[in-house]
């Protein structure tokens, strides 16, 4: 065959994803805790010698107010055996705590190396996700996503591990002691009372939960709203719209307090419905303990046994409806963050894959698009059977209109998409049979539009290879010719940048990511209008260097200023994603076609650009001009 074919669709969006249910959530998040599984086991055994210690107290204090009350004699047996109960009392309070710091001791590092873990490999899959996913995503939504999702974490195995097990287990031992020791009554109101107080939390709860979710979003929304104008501050500045800024803003917010008022009010009506149900409940057990001493089936220390128990159960159950809350919301988050890691890797390494091997190190490697066609949406092509070659050492320019698809070459070779049809080889090896890892090693590009990091120019400049020594770095700068300004600055190379390098001007972020490229010496070179942000004389000695260092390189130009690239092997000229011309400056120029008479309107003076500016501004004003 001619070419490689693959669909001439865009590649599939993920279909629009159903929530999972709280028990898939679980599912998913607990091979994350089993690998630390002994930890698990111990911190099981832990909570429940705790527990054991716990409902132990009650019991010993009985012991001690019936000797205290009931058993006559010397005042030496009366002392001695209050005294070895006050000793088993204070032990077991004792050991309580001490099972309970234990778990939590042995507990952490699970909790905090799974945070650890999930927060990672969520990290990791959205830097492997497509380019698609990250031209449409929401940055504030995503890291609002990814900080609640790990705080709800921790928080889910807390509320479990140290607020729903450890009641589990003293309700169960509270409910075998009442059965067994006493009337049936007894447990009958505790078992109704724990069932509609359980049942009742549950339902408002989940009432409940559909203000939570719609604050959540609201909240994510709201956020969204604010880093995307924080941002974009200098433009807001420069169009004067903080106000319109500050509306948009208290618009989500004031849709968030509404959600929240209703929240708060489902609240209060919840825990109204459970001190209710655990104050007729309390009173109840009271009441039969009670009329029992009286008819002297039960004593003092019973009725004081049965009246521990309650309250003992009352604090933990008192919460249930705020843990039960918080742990839905925390698997709700959790949920959210799972589905990160349930986008689709539009672009993803073949099983069969291998690292990019290069025939000629020295010179570059041969660069060849063979009969590409290629779509960001189905209904619109960007490219119509873009076929060319870049041979070791050569330079291709790419000129033509905005929106023809120069800067979609650029993306397509770093396989940041996959082709719709043909294919893109690379030494031979067409780019889908190559590791990313390896083909992005080899490629390096100036953009035009640079963004750096929020930190210092040496931390920017290191990022092109970051085990680069300094005097490397140093000597990158200098070939980016901006040592200079560097060290005179006062901070010198611990200069910080700001946020997305705003502290620097636009040509001083080019030479920043030029010195970058350049430290990272890569076989392939992509310039895109990479001078365009600089003054002529900068310009001119960036060419210059620029020029030497692509004999060696393989080099793809994306220019708009075509005197910058009169001395590539091959011009390309692209017109609605199609090769309309190709060949050199002075055979582009005898053709006398697109190309020449893109070099000819370049080649106009300045004066009649400035008639045209000042003729539009004499139309401008002729407009605003109030009528005589």
């Amino acid at each position: 065959m001619r070419h490689r074919t693959a669909s001439s669709q865009s590649p599939p969006r993920s279909a629009p994803r159903s929530e999972r249910s709280d028990w898939a959530v679980l599912g998913t998040l607990l091979p994350y805790l089993w690998d630390y599984r002994l930890r698990v086991v111990l911190a099981l055994l832990c909570l429940v010698s705790a527990k054991v210690g716990n409902v132990g107290v009650p019991l010993i204090l009985k012991d001690i107010i019936d000797r205290l009350t009931i058993v006559p004699g010397s005042a030496g047996a009366a002392l001695a055996l209050p005294l070895a109960l006050l000793v088993a009392y204070g032990a077991l309070r004792l050991t309580t705590s001490v099972f309970t710091e234990l778990r939590e001791i042995i507990f952490a590092r699970v909790t905090q190396r799974a945070v650890r873990h999930i927060a990672l490999q969520v990290f990791e899959h959205l830097h492997a996700l497509s380019l698609r996913f990250h031209l449409e995503r929401q940055t504030g939504g995503v890291t609002r996503d990814i900080e609640r999702g790990s705080r709800a974490i921790s928080s889910l195995v807390g509320y479990t591990l140290y607020s729903i097990l450890p009641t589990l287990v003293e309700v169960s031992l509270v409910l075998a002691i009442l059965a067994v020791r006493y009337a049936l009554a007894f447990s009958i109101i505790a078992v109704v009372a724990l069932t509609a107080y359980v049942l009742f939390t549950i339902l408002v709860t989940e009432w409940r939960t559909g203000y939570r979710r719609s604050m959540n979003e609201l909240d994510s929304k709201a956020n969204v709203r604010a880093i995307d104008s924080l941002l974009n501050y200098e433009t807001v500045k420069y169009f004067n719209n903080e106000g319109y800024e500050a509306r948009r803003y208290d618009e989500s917010l004031a849709r968030w307090e509404q959600a929240a008022v209703k929240s708060q009010i489902s609240l209060s009506l919840l825990n109204t419905g459970q001190a209710a149900i655990i104050a007729i409940a309390v009173t109840l057990i009271v009441w039969r303990a009670t009329a029992a001493v009286v008819a002297g089936s039960m004593t003092i220390g019973d009725l004081v046994l049965v009246n521990a128990f309650m309250i003992q159960l009352y604090v933990p159950l008192n919460f249930l409806g705020v843990i039960y809350r918080e742990i839905k919301q925390s698997l709700a988050d959790v949920d959210r963050m799972f589905s990160l890691l349930d986008e689709h890797r539009e672009i993803a390494d073949s099983a069969d894959a291998r690292p990019l091997v290069l025939k000629d190190a020295v010179r570059g490697a041969r660069v060849r698009f063979e009969h590409v066609d290629f779509s960001y949406e189905s209904k619109r092509q960007i490219l119509f059977d873009v076929d060319f070659e870049i041979r070791p050492g050569q330079t291709v320019a790419v000129v033509g209109p905005s929106g023809s698809g120069k800067s979609t070459l650029a993306r397509l070779l770093f396989r940041f998409y996959d082709v719709n049809r043909g294919s893109i080889r690379v030494d031979g090896t067409e780019l889908r049979e190559l590791t990313q890892a390896s083909l992005r090693a080899a490629i390096g590009i100036v953009p035009q539009d640079t963004v750096l990091f929020n930190d210092t120019i040496y931390y920017n400049i290191a990022y092109g290879r970051p085990e680069a020594s300094r005097e490397e770095i140093e000597a990158a700068a200098r070939a980016a010719y901006i040592h200079d300004f560097i060290i005179s600055l006062p901070a010198g190379y611990e200069t910080p940048v700001g946020e997305r390098g705003l502290k620097l001007s636009g040509g001083e972020k080019q030479r920043v990511a030029i010195a970058r490229t350049l430290l990272k010496n890569p076989a392939i070179l992509i310039f895109d209008e990479a001078t365009s942000a600089l003054d002529s004389r900068a310009e001119q000695a960036i060419q210059a260097e620029l020029r030497a260092l692509a004999r060696n390189h393989t080099t793809l130009v994306i220019a708009h200023r075509l005197s910058t690239i009169v001395d590539a092997h091959q011009i390309l000229v692209l017109e609605n994603g199609r090769i309309r011309e190709r060949g050199t400056h002075l055979d582009l120029l005898a053709a006398d076609g697109i190309y020449a008479r893109m070099w000819e309107r370049q080649q106009q003076p300045a004066a009649d650009a400035s008639v045209e500016v000042s003729a539009w501004l004499d139309r401008a004003s002729d407009k605003t001009a109030e009528p005589v």
